[in-house]
């Protein structure tokens, strides 16, 4: 089922490649959405496609050399069914 959310990921998230990482992730496994880095340190991603297909991203990110994800929060929102790829906006 497709879905949309919405994350937060804090630790070592800047600095290590996260938003590359993620930007070819979401590509590979066919998901759509943004990331960026925020002013606090964290990273904010929307993120949109098959449920397990997003479970397999952040799998890959967690497991990414030199970064380490302390907590993650993230929100179910609505889909935005005319995006077409996934980009690094900040």
């Amino acid at each position: 089922m497709k879905v949309r959310k919405h994350i937060f990921f804090a630790g070592c998230v800047q600095g290590v490649g996260f938003r590359y990482r993620a930007l070819y992730a979401a590509r590979g496994l066919g998901l759509t959405g943004w990331v960026q880095n925020l002013w606090d340190g964290r990273v904010e991603m929307e993120v949109q496609g098959e449920e397990e297909n997003i479970k397999t991203m952040i799998s890959r990110l967690r497991a990414g050399t030199f970064v380490a994800i302390d907590s993650m929060t993230q929100a179910e929102v609505p889909l935005q069914e005319d995006e077409r790829e996934f980009r690094i906006t900040g």
